[in-house]
């Protein structure tokens, strides 16, 4: 493998999210929570009975992606969503006990992935990394005409380099 390549913050963010997701998976499925879901469970419990609408907003997900996992949630018996009174295309999304006992159960697991997470992170560096990280993400959920702006000749990308 190219040394460039190896280097790439692009194979680095992609190694660690794979296995983030793969500890992540594992803690959830032992309390019966798929992948997603921790993150309605997470924005329910901090609050409540959100509109359908605004839950998408907060996930950072359209609207159907939210139905689908409200619907497969509901199913599991972990929220219930309840429609509008005074518009029939509205819904708000409330948890159930059993939703909420998992959510916090939820919230044990994973602070201890994030300790995990971090075991070999400085305690000096964490904030400066999570800065960087949304620095990433927010240059990279730019519009896609962005990619046009960005310099394909940087030297990290230079086959000849090292």
């Amino acid at each position: 493998m190219k040394k460039w390549y190896e280097d790439s913050v692009g194979l680095r963010l992609t190694r660690a999210a794979r296995l983030h997701r793969a500890r992540a998976h594992t803690m959830l499925g032992e309390i019966g929570i798929h992948p997603g879901q921790e993150n309605v469970l997470q924005v329910l419990l901090e609050d409540d009975g959100q509109p359908m609408t605004k839950l998408a907003a907060q996930l950072r997900v359209k609207p159907p992606t939210v139905t689908k996992m409200v619907s497969r949630m509901a199913a599991q018996g972990l929220v219930r969503r309840i429609a509008s009174e005074t518009d029939a295309r509205s819904a708000r999304v409330f948890l159930t006990d059993e939703g909420r006992s998992r959510g916090i159960e939820l919230k044990k697991r994973w602070k201890r992935l994030e300790q995990m997470t971090m075991r070999n992170v400085p305690e000096k560096d964490r904030a400066k990394l999570i800065k960087l990280l949304m620095a990433v993400e927010a240059s990279l959920d730019g519009d896609a005409t962005a990619e046009a702006d960005v310099d394909t000749d940087l030297d990290v990308y230079d086959e000849t380099a090292a």
